[in-house]
């Protein structure tokens, strides 16, 4: 089907959808593209954002948040990772309890409301990264029951609890699970990966880095429910970027490591307190989990970006920032992101090293 086909069949039938989560870049970009496909969206969120649509401000998961809903025929959650600062406000067991409240919140909300789809928006990372994955990864490739103690686990248990309650309610549920996103305001662990002075990879490492633009994601979701798709749906660019192509969008040198020390520097700054995020999250800017895109390729949806117009724009929204020794120059200190502040310390690490193996006399440990 067309996109303009699409848009005419959605304006006929009008369902009205609650886009839970719109006030983030993610969200936004999904109530404007159901706006602009003719559906009529009630806008929630705890803070009034920039999305079209009628404004419903209050928490879903507070007393008598389930009023926010009424009236839904679908109901979007957008719990896509795209501010890393909110997210490391909170310590890891608050952060991993307010996101399953919340989903548990919107799902019986939606069941409530007599909703008839459900959909979630999480991220391509709940495949998990590994340098034997497929390069693409199917819409149906397995999700780990574990995904972790960090924002990566966090998007696998919000996926369980709406699974768990769709299946009960007997709710169609539709899951999009986007690559790297890349828009205004969007900030991740990956974003944060190009803040760093130098890239980081990993000796042997098999790098594909595939985004996905904000905008290109409001439109899946509207082709999503036009076409009426259920159960997973990867949303990326076409093919990916290597660490030659890579490098030379970004200008910027590269610092290779073995695993083991790249890991397990990491998993010690971890451990200290230096990393906010588990180690194991550096896998996300050093190995591949690319997704095909298969099913709403088939359904009429195209992105509008290339991965190398994606990165371009992301250079430029992070221009002038930096993560410096693990923490960024510029906010608050604490919001330093996994991986970039991965790459920084680890980047640094290299470099000392490097410096004292030039020096005579004895070495000391740099970590």
């Amino acid at each position: 089907m067309s996109p303009q086909r699409a848009t005419v069949r959605s304006r006929r039938s009008s369902p009205r959808v609650a886009v839970v989560g719109a006030a983030g870049p993610a969200g936004s970009a999904v109530a404007s593209a159901l706006v602009a496909a003719g559906f009529p969206v009630v806008a929630v969120d705890d803070r009034r954002g920039g999305a079209p649509g009628t404004w419903r401000v209050g928490d879903v998961a507070a007393p008598g948040g389930a009023a926010l809903l009424a009236g839904a025929q679908v109901v979007v959650h957008v719990a896509a990772a795209d501010d890393l600062e909110a997210a490391l406000a909170l310590t890891g067991p608050q952060r991993r309890a307010h996101a399953v409240r919340a989903a548990r919140a919107v799902g019986t909300a939606a069941r409530d409301a007599g909703a008839a789809r459900l959909v979630v928006v999480t991220s391509a990372m709940v495949h998990g990264a590994a340098a034997d994955n497929p390069v693409p990864l199917p819409d149906d490739a397995p999700v780990p029951a574990d995904g972790g103690a960090g924002i990566v686990g966090d998007l696998v248990e919000v996926e369980a609890t709406l699974a768990a309650l769709a299946h009960a309610a007997g709710l169609p549920l539709t899951v999009l699970r986007p690559a790297a996103l890349v828009g205004p305001g969007v900030d991740s662990m990956v974003t944060r990966h190009f803040e760093a002075p130098r890239l980081l990879e990993v000796r042997g490492a098999r790098a594909a880095r595939q985004f996905c633009h904000v905008d290109d994601l409001g439109t899946a979701v509207v082709t999503a429910l036009t076409a009426g798709l259920d159960g997973p749906l990867g949303v990326g660019c076409e093919g990916w970027l290597d660490a030659g192509q890579t490098a030379r969008l970004t200008r910027l040198r590269t610092v290779e490591l073995p695993p083991a020390i790249a890991f397990g520097t990491a998993e010690r700054l971890h451990r200290v307190g230096v990393l906010p995020m588990p180690a194991a999250e550096l896998a996300f800017v050093v190995h591949p989990w690319v997704v095909s895109s298969q099913r709403l390729r088939a359904a009429g949806w195209a992105p509008t970006r290339t991965n190398a117009d994606c990165l371009t724009e992301l250079l430029a929204l992070v221009a002038g920032r930096r993560a410096v020794a693990g923490r960024r120059v510029e906010g608050r200190e604490a919001a330093a992101g996994a991986a970039g502040a991965a790459v920084a310390l680890l980047g640094a690490a290299a470099l000392v090293r490097r410096a004292r193996a030039r020096r005579p006399g004895p070495r000391r440990p740099t970590l």
